[in-house]
């Protein structure tokens, strides 16, 4: 499994209502007429900790779209289209500093209250007495939000038309009547979700979660799918035999050769593999050599990204390039003069040359070295991803030969993601996420709002990058809807990536997504991108689900 962190759009200042087009009509039938049961099979590295905080970054793929719901669903994979969801429609005002919801009326919550906009309200500012669980720093540029009537309307300090995707579509209603008497919203564990969502919890194990069809769900007919188990793995190994034999209906994670393993299997067997970001090497700014640039540039240089990409990936995930574009799906966007000027291509030569120019010698082992400091290092990962452990045994190969050591530390999920977030590593595999422009996330990885110091949950930037004059590239872009501008403000952000350094791209990151149309249909297809369809994009995963009818 690869962690489903945040996905992104951009939407125009003035913003029409539309149909609830990313869901299936249906008859005007209740939930009672659900049917079925949907199997998913999803490696998550750990058992389930039973634990349903949409607002706690280790559990919430459990959580956000079977039980918790946000205003607005954006799809990435068709240009940002919206579809109005606990929100009827929207509107900007004042310049673009003001946004307004009105809140959808006849939804209950899954003890039977009615969810109105003093929910909406009372989350957001929840959030703000909150800023641990402010994943995306809408705080750091919301002046207020306030009930009026059926509308909560939002007041930014500045123009923030990209802002509406964090608002919008990451944000997950909140319950006032059981949310408010949480102190510390951090530590919640949420066992017993109450949510506007389609699935209500039936049981919960380390081993397995049992979600069931919720009876008050607002929208008419659905979900169709009844039941969905979704069991826990610590391994890929026996999450893709579930597939492979077809216990599973939906998968979400690598699988090798998957034609021979999988598709060759059955006729029904179906997958689609679309690039929305990359997968990075993260680097703690806060130790020390690591924070010195030609050791990163050493880094960047050394490693041979096609490689990692052909072994680790099976060709499934294109090798990166560093000003971290994704192409083609972001070609427009990618400087090549500028990526050319930096050439960061395999070059071991070159990348010994830069650490013997800093003053590093070749010491014990061959590994280099300088004041008594090898460049020796640990890198975590997720042991069930045995994708990123082929990879990251790759890069550790290609480091060795250029005097640059790295010890892989295969860790359990929720461990993995306990040090990534607090800060408590040298060097990490993982990614951020993507959407329809490289924008957000590069904010993931460069945004300085996004990160905390060591010791406290990162919400993203994770490495702990933090420049003023990045930020405000970002900050510009929040406040001009002209495409030249944004190009031109992208194009600088790429100049940090290459210059600075702060993390390294190694593969496009690709939503893994395999799925059984013998047994449902509804499925979300390259000829139907209605949503992205691994199953850990949130919230994204309710799209599909809603989508899905028992065959």
């Amino acid at each position: 499994m690869k962690r489903g962190w945040l996905k992104t759009l951009l939407v125009a200042p003035a913003v029409v209502a539309m149909g609830l087009t990313a869901v299936p009509s249906t008859a005007s039938a209740s939930s009672s007429s659900a049917s079925g049961v949907l199997t998913i099979s999803n490696e998550s590295g750990s058992l389930w900790p039973c634990g349903f905080n949409p607002y706690n970054p280790a559990v919430y793929i459990n959580s956000v779209g079977f039980f918790y719901e946000p205003l607005v669903y954006v799809n990435t994979l068709e240009n940002g289209k919206t579809t109005p969801w606990l929100a009827t429609k929207w509107v900007w005002s004042d310049g673009n500093k003001v946004l307004t919801f009105t809140i959808r009326q006849g939804v209950k919550w899954s003890d039977g209250v009615p969810m109105t906009a003093a929910d909406v309200a009372f989350t957001f500012n929840y959030l703000k007495a909150n800023p641990a669980l402010d994943l995306n720093s809408i705080w750091s540029v919301l002046k207020s939000v306030v009930q009026s009537g059926d509308n909560v309307v939002l007041t930014f300090d500045s123009p923030a038309v990209p802002y509406f995707y964090y608002v919008a579509d990451q944000i997950d209603v909140l319950p006032q009547h059981i949310w408010a008497s949480v102190k510390n919203g951090v530590t919640y564990n949420d066992a017993n979700p109450v949510g506007t969502g389609p699935y209500v919890l039936s049981k919960c194990t380390g081993q397995n979660i049992t979600y069931t069809a919720n009876p008050h769900y607002w929208q008419p007919g659905l979900p169709k799918v009844k039941t969905i188990e979704y069991p826990a793995f610590t391994s890929n190994t026996p999450a893709n035999e579930e597939l492979a034999t077809g216990v599973a209906q939906l998968g979400a994670q690598f699988i090798p050769n998957i034609k021979a393993f999988y598709t060759s299997k059955n006729p029904d067997y179906r997958y689609w593999f679309p690039p929305i970001a990359n997968v990075d090497m993260f680097i703690n700014l806060t130790e020390s050599p690591l924070n010195q640039l030609p050791v990163r540039e050493a880094m960047a240089y050394a490693v041979d990204r096609p490689r990692v990409s052909a072994i680790g990936e099976y060709g499934y995930e294109p090798p990166a390039d560093q000003a971290d574009i994704v192409t083609p799906t972001f070609s427009s966007w990618l400087d090549s003069s500028l990526l050319s000027k930096y050439n960061y291509s395999y070059d071991p030569a070159k990348a010994i040359s830069i650490l013997e120019k800093a003053g590093y010698k070749r010491g014990s082992g061959g590994i280099f070295e300088k004041d008594g400091k090898p460049l020796s290092f640990t890198i975590i990962n997720v042991g069930g991803n045995s994708d990123w452990v082929a990879s990251v045994n790759v890069i550790a190969s290609e480091f060795a030969q250029v005097g640059i050591k790295i010890t892989p530390d295969n860790l359990t999920g929720t461990d993995f993601d306990a040090d990534i977030f607090n800060g408590r590593y040298q060097l990490a595999y993982d990614f951020e996420a993507g959407g329809p422009t490289p924008y957000y996330e590069l904010r993931q990885l460069l945004y300085s709002g996004n990160t905390a110091p060591i010791g406290k949950p990162a919400s993203t930037n994770w490495e702990r990058y933090a420049n003023p004059s990045t930020d405000k590239l970002f900050d510009e872009y929040a406040s001009t809807t002209s495409t030249a501008m944004q190009h031109s403000l992208v194009d600088q952000m790429e100049q940090v990536m290459l210059t600075d350094v702060p993390v390294i791209p190694m593969t496009e990151e690709v939503d893994w997504y395999q799925y059984d149309t013998g047994a449902f249909s509804g499925w979300v297809t390259p000829q139907n991108p209605y949503a992205q369809p691994a199953i850990y994009q949130l919230p994204d995963d309710e799209i599909l689900l809603l989508h899905l009818v028992p065959k």
